[in-house]
């Protein structure tokens, strides 16, 4: 069972990019999980435990409740077998496979065929193996090499699946139904009733949305594989450098994929307007982090939305095609539930 995430301990699944010795098909997903274990604990270096899962840790979409972080699951076939259960991440364009899984497919992992990967914190070089037939859906990728990793927060699933980078691909996850669809992204419409926020590609094929903090313009980057909703210094200082009182401000220690740990601080923001969905009382964790200096987000304000805000709403999409994001706003947790597209959070 997952356990709820401690005020002194930020743990994040957060995946960038890599750098093979050999570098595949640019078109080829692949992802790379940032580790949220002790610093001196190595990549692959634990398998999953053998303990019953909780019957939440069974469930594809998974909802966000004030007792646990959310997360969402797609069923993935590996070279005809399976499906398996992989982490999707919207904030990777890397996917990763379990040891444990590597090991009952009797995929070979060998010294030439090391990743240098890119987590929260830092870089770290993991093995890899090669993959003929990944499939999720009607998304096929075929010969490509996967990071062979284990993370904690992998509990009850087979790997992660980067889900930027399936350029052409459509995630909707339905919270309330337990049902989560990856496919092919046919054409530039909002599902239903579900709010519609344009966006932009960025590199690796992340979607960013424009978004507002306290009025603060930001850029958010929408990531499935963080559980913790993370803002860089640059929005750190936009928002706080005039407060004389920093007391509400919490320190924090954040681990990524690597042995790299990194302080933060947690402080409570403004309301995060994203035009037609408010969502306020968000605890950010800010911090100097490796990640944002990847993606090219150190200079202006800038937003990481996890798991924690993501997981709050009734239904999530992203078309990675046309670069838009859809929620829909209504509102549940823990009982407190707010059906406009203004969300709010309870206790």
């Amino acid at each position: 069972m997952r356990a709820a995430l401690p005020i002194a301990l930020v743990q994040c699944m957060l995946l960038g990019g890599m750098t093979p010795a050999d570098e595949p098909s640019p078109a080829a997903p692949h992802a790379v999980p940032a580790l949220p274990s002790e610093a001196a604990t190595t990549l692959g270096s634990r398998l999953p435990s053998k303990e019953p899962l909780d019957p939440t840790d069974l469930l594809f979409a998974a909802p966000t409740r004030i007792d646990r972080i959310g997360r969402i699951i797609a069923p993935v076939m590996i070279n005809g077998r399976g499906p398996f259960r992989f982490i999707v991440d919207t904030g990777a364009n890397y996917s990763t496979i379990s040891p444990q899984l590597a090991a009952a497919l009797g995929l070979k992992q060998t010294a030439e065929s090391t990743i240098l990967v890119n987590g929260v914190t830092g870089t770290a070089q993991v093995p890899s193996v090669p993959i003929s037939r990944l499939q999720v859906g009607d998304l096929i990728v075929e010969n490509t090499q996967l990071p062979v990793v284990w993370a904690p927060l992998m509990e009850g699933a087979d790997g992660i699946l980067g889900a930027a980078g399936l350029t052409e691909g459509r995630l909707l996850v339905d919270f309330a139904h337990n049902r989560v669809v990856l496919s092919r992204a046919r054409e530039a419409r909002a599902p239903g009733y579900f709010a519609r926020l344009p966006g932009m590609r960025l590199s690796g094929g992340l979607v960013s949305v424009e978004a507002h903090v306290g009025g603060v313009r930001v850029d958010a980057i929408i990531d499935t594989g963080s559980e913790r909703t993370l803002g860089n210094i640059a929005l750190q200082k936009a928002l706080f450098s005039r407060r004389s009182d920093r007391n509400g401000a919490k320190s924090t220690k954040v681990y990524g994929a690597t042995t790299h740990v990194v302080s933060g601080e947690l402080d409570v923001a403004p309301t995060i307007d994203f035009g037609t969905v408010q969502i306020a009382k968000v605890t950010l964790v800010f911090g100097d982090l490796h990640i944002f200096q990847v993606w090219g987000l150190t200079d202006r304000p800038a937003l990481i939305v996890g798991m924690d805000v993501l997981g709050t709403v009734a239904g999530l999409g992203i078309d990675f095609h046309h670069a838009e994001v859809y929620l829909d706003a209504v509102y549940s947790v823990s009982g407190c539930r707010h059906t406009s597209v203004s969300a709010f959070a309870c206790g």
